[in-house]
């Protein structure tokens, strides 16, 4: 049996427990079309993101900020499976190797496509970028809504959590900091 087909039948299982007819003409495929959502929304565990980035490093003389923000990422809450989202702002200061651009957003893709925590998730970005490309210092912040905190429990519609991360030259230098700070700082809520 494959995976689809395991989580398909654990899915018609959860439909018949909370449905009095889960084989009415709307629901018949539901379980097929939730099992493979749900293989999607957590496909990053199938991928290195360290791998991601080693695929793409080059050697540059390049010792400055190198700022990509307004990620947008969506990730699933392993406490209540529901999504959260929002945007993931990352810095590094390079140390003579640099990544393509595009792989900084595929690292946040890879750990987003987890179940996860909003605080897990943002050290997870950090450190891989950390331990692959050894740059003089990694920074993150991630800002999200969380539907388990708009659709049930507090029910609060306008909440946003924002989470922090860093590594080098943005812990120990508060201009650096302050420098990322203040590009993403029109952008933060």
């Amino acid at each position: 049996m494959s995976n689809i087909e395991n989580i398909e039948r654990h899915y018609a299982g959860i439909l018949e427990a909370l449905i009095p007819d889960p084989q009415r003409e709307g629901l018949g495929k539901t379980s097929l079309r939730a099992a493979d959502s749900l293989a999607y929304l957590t496909e990053g565990y199938r991928y290195d993101p360290k791998e991601i980035l080693a695929s793409s490093v080059f050697h540059e003389n390049y010792r400055q900020m190198v700022l990509v923000k307004d990620i947008e990422m969506y990730s699933m809450c392993e406490h209540h499976l529901l999504p959260f989202f929002g945007k993931a702002h990352v810095a590094y200061i390079p140390d003579g190797k640099i990544t393509g651009l595009s792989k900084i957003a595929r690292v946040v893709d890879i750990f987003a496509r987890r179940l996860q925590v909003q605080e897990r998730l943002t050290m997870e970005i950090r450190d891989c970028i950390q331990e692959a490309l050894n740059p003089m210092g990694v920074a993150v912040v991630i800002e999200a809504q969380h539907l388990c905190m708009m659709m049930r429990g507090v029910q609060k519609q306008n909440s946003v959590a924002t989470t922090s991360a860093f590594t080098g030259s943005f812990l120990k230098d508060h201009r650096t900091r302050d420098e990322f700070i203040h590009l993403i700082g029109e952008k933060l809520h």
